[in-house]
């Protein structure tokens, strides 16, 4: 097969901002915020090993997916007739964990912005997806869509980070040598950034615009490095902001921590700056959650592809419902990381058993570096995952 020449750009692109927006999310920006105030610099060693893990994640899903032509659940499904739904549910299970948390983060960055509930703000926002998922191009809206609430998250973060004055040296210090480790937040934020349906969202999204085979390969590995890189770097300015408000000495509120670090940094401007930020980051992970959560079923029947605008919507309604009845929003948007970082090792694993299968891979040999990668993000995730969801569990029940 000839390989198919592409510029880098369109749905490719679009698929990397995809992937980057859903793992910079509301939840990213609140784990992020309580985990520093824990770990103070020591946090960057945690960002640091979440981006290893999501190296080995994701340039082995995208390219096994890719190659294979499937999605994740059919993939499943082919190597083990009912194996697919299992995985289905339980990544539908956390894409509605986390659009629960991320209508909770619309909430907070709505009422950050004009004072208004964080219920009034979740149902509004609700409502502004609904109606990005009826642009009759979804395809299109999303890759538009995400470029651009990225790159003004980027841009805006950088510039808090920049007023903030952050202890440099001694963060790239405690990045590389930590003084102290946490399992809960390791879990967390790899939960939060590449768990559950995220590990998947940039592969179907591929799919989808008809970005697959033997020939796609040097661009969809460009898509998921480009992902990555475009995470990595929000993620390290996001912590040296915090790092740089606390080690001033600033001490931050208990239901909205992160909007703390934003109001230290830069005042009033800089605290409406921060909803900005976190609703652009929140109503994106929203239609990154709905979208990606809905094709993993939508190929099981006909009737759901003929209606996954409605089942788009369902979905989102029901997420906004649970949010406004439970409340506890930072509560939420912890627990939601946690609970998609025990999911990751299980869907993971599943798919770098069937990159071994000749019968579903054909004459393509899977490079044995990326399924070592594979299985060391798989091997560590879920020696970590189990008891911190537990104790979050308790944590959230409390």
């Amino acid at each position: 097969m000839k390989p198919k020449f592409r510029a880098f750009g369109g749905a490719s692109l679009g698929a990397a901002f995809l992937m980057a927006n859903s793992s910079i999310g509301p939840g990213f920006l609140t784990q992020t915020t309580v985990f520093t105030q824990q770990l103070l610099t020591s946090f960057g060693f945690v960002i640091l090993i979440s981006v290893v893990l999501d190296i080995g994640a994701q340039l082995n899903t995208w390219r096994i997916l890719t190659v294979s032509e499937l999605r994740a659940q059919d993939l499943a499904n082919r190597l083990l007739p009912g194996l697919g739904y299992f995985l289905a549910g339980m990544v539908i299970l956390g894409g509605f964990a986390f659009n629960i948390g991320n209508i909770a983060g619309c909430g907070l960055g709505l009422n950050v912005l004009t004072g208004m509930s964080f219920e009034q703000g979740a149902i509004i926002s609700c409502g502004v997806a609904l109606l990005l998922f009826w642009v009759r191009e979804i395809g299109k809206m999303l890759d538009g869509f995400t470029k651009i609430l990225g790159t003004v998250k980027i841009l805006l973060t950088l510039g808090i980070a920049f007023s903030a004055h952050p202890p440099l040296l001694q963060a790239l210090h405690h990045t590389l040598l930590p003084v102290k480790i946490s399992a809960a937040a390791i879990v967390t934020i790899v939960g939060g950034t590449v768990g559950g349906y995220i590990t998947f969202s940039g592969a179907h999204r591929l799919l989808d615009a008809g970005i697959k085979g033997l020939g796609s390969q040097s661009e969809v590995t460009r898509s998921a490095v480009s992902g990555i890189v475009i995470s990595t770097i929000m993620r390290f300015v996001l912590f040296l902001a915090i790092v740089g408000v606390l080690s001033h000495g600033a001490i931050l509120e208990k239901d909205n921590p992160a909007a703390g670090v934003f109001r230290s940094a830069a005042g009033e401007v800089g605290f409406r700056v921060f909803g900005v930020i976190l609703w652009s980051a929140a109503i994106s992970s929203v239609v990154g959650a709905a979208y990606t959560s809905v094709s993993f079923f939508k190929t099981f029947h006909p009737v759901f592809a003929r209606y996954e605008r409605a089942c788009i919507s369902i979905f989102i309604i029901l997420s906004t419902s649970i949010f406004v009845f439970i409340g506890k929003p930072t509560q939420l948007l912890i627990f939601a990381g946690v609970i998609n970082g025990l999911i990751l090792p299980i869907a993971l694993g599943i798919v770098l058993v069937a990159a071994t299968s000749r019968r579903l891979m054909g004459t393509y040999h899977h490079p044995r570096w990326m399924l070592a990668a594979g299985w060391v993000v798989v091997l560590v995730m879920g020696g970590l995952s189990v008891p911190v969801l537990v104790e979050q569990v308790g944590g959230l029940l409390r």
